[in-house]
């Protein structure tokens, strides 16, 4: 509360915020309140708990209330969908939402997952994806958001390894179909065989965060080409071990944490039309999450 007070809250404050069920744990907050002081604005984000059974009335809520937008975690990515004027065309290629953009009266769902690792990609790894083999680990939704978003963005090629091959392969299936990159499945049993030929690794399962950080996907990176890039969009640990063991081989290599800040900063793009304060928000994230200065 004296956060809040702190703000300067006044009858003209703008409110933005987030739903999930639930949403205690979710660093949104900090991270674009941080933002939103950094650029002088008149808003106020806050965490707004929601359960399954609400969804609808709680966009209805948005609209009345005037919320200006949301954003939208687990487990609400898909449900609020049927309750929204317009989808963006990313948002209905991934078949989730994340951020929810009121003008008016009139709300337009994105999402804004994809872009938030391609633009961590870009500005922080330097890497430009085009032309590049691609493996992903995984095939949820976060696979689904990356996948689409690099096969628009021109790969060579893309590899799907999943635990449940089956659902490896009706992604794969669906992202080729919709985008004509050439996309194959394979399970993590079979993952190896296609590591000498990958340019850029990708994980986006849970495996390696806290607290079971002395968990990896099944990779050898060993196996990798000297030039590969390996990523991992789990952000806590911000060096799980994947990246350790991707650093002892001497590659490049990508923690998730910029992914979570520039999904947030093009969520705060979309809503107030203003470049988003980056840095800001990454250094609130690694204060949340590391204690750092």
């Amino acid at each position: 509360m004296t956060d809040l007070l702190a703000q300067g809250l006044t009858g003209s404050t703008g409110v933005l915020g987030v739903i999930g069920d639930p949403i205690s744990h979710s660093l949104s907050p900090a991270m674009q309140n941080a933002a939103l002081r950094s650029l002088g604005k008149d808003y106020i984000y806050v965490p707004l708990a929601v359960s399954p059974l609400h969804v609808e009335e709680a966009i209805a809520g948005m609209r009345a209330l005037g919320i200006k937008g949301l954003n939208v975690t687990i487990p609400h990515k898909v449900a609020v969908m049927p309750y929204l004027d317009e989808i963006d065309p990313m948002a209905q290629l991934i078949g989730a939402v994340n951020t929810i953009n009121n003008d008016g009266g009139r709300l337009t769902g994105y999402n804004t997952d994809g872009y938030g690792f391609l633009r961590s990609l870009k500005e922080e790894a330097g890497w430009d994806p085009q032309g590049q083999r691609v493996t992903v680990i995984g095939a949820g939704g976060a696979a689904r958001a990356i996948g689409f978003q690099l096969a628009l963005s021109r790969i060579e090629s893309l590899v799907l390894a999943n635990r449940t091959e089956e659902r490896a392969r009706y992604l794969a299936n669906d992202i080729h179909h919709r985008t004509s990159c050439p996309t194959v499945a394979c399970s993590l049993d079979g993952l190896t065989s296609y590591l000498g030929t990958t340019d850029i690794l990708i994980n986006t399962t849970s495996l390696g965060m806290h607290p079971e950080i002395d968990t990896m996907p099944p990779v050898d990176c060993e196996c990798l080409p000297t030039t590969a890039l390996v990523c991992d969009i789990v952000y806590h640990p911000n060096e799980t071990q994947l990246i350790q063991k991707a650093a002892a081989c001497g590659l490049a290599t990508l923690p998730g944490l910029g992914m979570l800040a520039y999904q947030g900063a093009a969520a705060l793009e979309i809503w107030l039309q203003v470049e988003a304060p980056v840095e800001v928000m990454k250094a609130t994230l690694r204060r949340q999450l590391f204690g750092d200065e």
